[in-house]
């Protein structure tokens, strides 16, 4: 191609794979995108979503132009003003809040619509600037706060093993994840393992696109997923295959966890779990007798009233076996603790501690905030309660900020919407929370129309306000700069320089890399087994009255979208078709439902509308509706969220996505 630049830059979204990309400019305009051949992770695919990423940057819905709203809350209903018009109003709004209520009245919602480090929530974007203001802080605890928090708790960091280690591995345990739809790029180091002779288990409520591949799958009851990792270990014990070295050398509390796992023989674990006694025995033995082994357990799993636990009890697991101690074997959850940028957003700005609000419970934390700014996220599409949520919103007395590519159920509700940048328009900073890699966003393209980056947006905002903290303007170079001069060993020879034209570097960590073979990131340097009685905590569901709602429902990532990104992408949305609910057949017959039919699916939260799908994908009890669409694009205008109740699970304040009755009904 005659005079075309080739730009190498990162995928931003909330995924593990954090992809190089390529993105191809001719005469100022991005032609082409496509996965970087180069980069060891990545190796030149992109996912089916991002691969229509450049087409979603020029889609006839994007926001270009700040906006006013003229109609009601919730029409959708703006004019375009200046950006001179906007700052005016947000400056003067904002600084009357401040003086009237004071600033923690101001709630900045900031989510995983970008996990960059400069743009977006991996570096906690604008955090210097709403420190000065006083604002109330925000916990992001949508995503992976519980699994972090238990595995940490147990091994003193939520690293784990390289995912790329999986080559190695000869027993894969792929854990309440779709591997295929979230995070496809392992699987291919999952092949490798395969042609080496690996055995690959899928344990996940749903026979997944995922499951389908692999060598057994075995349908585990939402939220019992730590009573398996006992009984597993039950096996273990009776094998005599424990690694007592490790445990002697490595590990704390062995001797009342070795009680706990005694007290979950195989036939209590199959009645708990619904999984036949015979085939937790059969993986237990293979376990027990396989190095290495490696368990890929992502954020599906961590989604319940037990997620913290079970994620502690399933780090347990090689510690028990000693596969700590061997590349290819291990947990692998999150990367991000392996990652070690100096992150400064300057709680040194504030003049005194303020309160902390909690992502996952705007609806009932909302009452007394007097703006809402929200950025990177979309709550009415993505939050629990969202009938809650969309009362709140609607409150005359909250201005709201949204910062946006696109006009999505929450940006229906705002104040003022401010456009916002996409990746192949800003600098950024990344690094994948599946890899041991870091990589560098090089803008490839000028911004349409008057977008601007989160950075520029809250620089332009400080100065509007006549705001004097030096730290509020440095560039997005300087901030750079800033994140990579953490002095951590790992980062050793990383520089903005290089990063800039290389694209991407591997951390300094070794290869093959196994991160507790030495010991633990804890204060004894060991493993820490959960307490006596705290290795398994039931789910909400395990013990409520299902007299009224007798269905459990859960709701996977979506193949089509992420999160609710690409919710908008015409393509996309034809691709998934309406929504469905799938339902086993014994359920859909003793309610009379036919292959097809339009259902509500209702709790005393809310409700929502799909079409049944008859299947034996999910067990009896069980029923599944994939997350990401938009509210307003649903039938009903509301999607599963209508149904998930406002409430935290056991660590992290983790939410419980999945942890939800519910009953279908005919639309009559």
């Amino acid at each position: 191609m005659s005079g075309a630049l080739s730009v190498v830059g990162a995928c931003p979204l909330d995924c593990p794979d954090g992809c190089s990309w390529v993105v191809t400019v001719e005469d100022g305009k991005a032609v082409k995108m496509r996965g970087n051949p180069d980069h060891p992770y990545t190796r030149g695919a992109l996912c089916v979503k991002v691969n229509r990423y450049l087409e979603h940057t020029r889609a006839d819905d994007r926001i270009l132009y700040p906006m006013r709203r003229t109609g009601p809350k919730g029409s959708g209903q703006f004019e375009r003003i200046s950006w001179d018009e906007a700052l005016d109003e947000i400056s003067v709004r904002l600084r009357a809040i401040v003086d009237e209520h004071g600033g923690e009245a101001i709630w900045p919602y900031l989510g995983t619509g970008t996990l960059g480090y400069l743009q977006g929530c991996e570096g906690v974007a604008g955090r210097r600037f709403w420190n000065v203001l006083g604002a109330s802080k925000h916990w992001l605890n949508i995503c992976s706060a519980a699994g972090s928090t238990g595995l940490r708790r147990t091994l003193g960091n939520a690293g784990g093993m390289d995912p790329e280690n999986f080559a190695l591995s000869k027993l894969i345990l792929l854990w309440g994840t779709n591997t295929l739809t979230s995070g496809h790029h392992l699987w291919k180091f999952i092949q490798d393992a395969r042609a080496n002779g690996a055995y690959v288990v899928a344990i996940d409520p749903i026979r997944t696109r995922t499951a389908d591949q692999t060598d057994e799958h075995l349908a585990i009851r939402p939220g019992t997923d730590a009573a398996l990792a006992l009984g597993l270990l039950n096996v273990v014990l009776a094998e005599n295959a424990q690694d007592e070295e490790f445990l002697a050398a490595y590990t704390e509390g062995w001797e009342q966890f070795r009680e706990e796992i005694l007290s979950y023989p195989v036939e209590r674990v199959a009645e708990i779990t619904g999984i036949p006694a015979e085939a937790v025995h059969r993986l237990g033995t293979r376990l027990a007798h396989t190095r290495p082994t490696a368990l890929r357990a992502t954020h599906g799993l961590q989604r319940h009233a037990g997620g913290g636990t079970a994620l502690r009890t399933i780090a347990s697991i090689p510690g028990v076996t000693g596969d700590w101690r061997h590349p290819g074997g291990g947990v692998a959850y999150s990367t991000s603790d392996h990652v070690h940028l100096a992150i400064d957003t300057r709680d040194d700005l504030l003049a005194r501690p303020v309160r902390t609000r909690v992502m996952t419970k705007i609806a009932s934390q909302l009452d007394d905030v007097k703006c809402l700014w929200v950025y990177a996220a979309n709550p009415a599409g993505s939050s629990p309660d969202a009938n809650a949520i969309r009362r709140q919103l609607a409150r005359d007395d909250l201005f709201t900020v949204v910062v946006e590519q696109f006009p999505t159920d929450t940006v229906d509700y705002a104040d003022i919407v401010l456009p916002a940048t996409m990746q192949i328009e800003h600098y950024d900073l990344h690094a994948g929370y599946g890899h041991m890699y870091l990589a560098w966003n090089e803008p490839a393209v000028e911004p349409p129309g008057e977008c601007l980056s989160t950075t520029e947006t809250f620089r332009r905002l400080a100065a509007h306000m006549g705001l004097k903290e030096p730290s509020l303007y440095d560039s997005d170079l300087e901030l750079a700069e800033q994140l990579l001069a953490s002095g951590h060993p790992s980062m050793e020879g990383i520089t903005l320089d290089r990063l800039r034209k290389e694209g991407w570097v591997r951390m300094n960590y070794p290869k093959p890399f196994a991160p507790f073979a030495e010991g633990f990131p804890t204060p004894s340097g060991r493993l820490r087994f959960p307490p006596a009685g705290q290795a398994y905590v039931p789910s909400h569901t395990a013990s409520a009255d299902r007299s009224v709602y007798p269905l459990t429902l859960i709701t996977p990532a979506s193949h089509m979208f992420l999160n609710t990104t690409f919710g908008n992408n015409p393509e996309l949305r034809r691709r998934a078709k309406d929504p469905v609910v799938l339902v086993h057949p014994a359920d859909a017959q003793a309610r009379g439902l036919t292959d097809g039919q339009r259902v509500r699916v209702h709790n005393e939260g809310g409700e929502f509308l799909a079409d049944v799908e008859i299947s034996d994908r999910v067990a009896p009890g069980v029923v599944a509706s994939p997350k990401g669409r938009w509210p307003k694009f649903s039938p009903g205008g509301a999607n599963p969220n209508a149904v998930v109740a406002e409430r935290d699970g056991d660590m992290g304040r983790g939410p419980a996505f999945h942890d939800n009755l519910v009953e279908l009904s005919p639309v009559s």
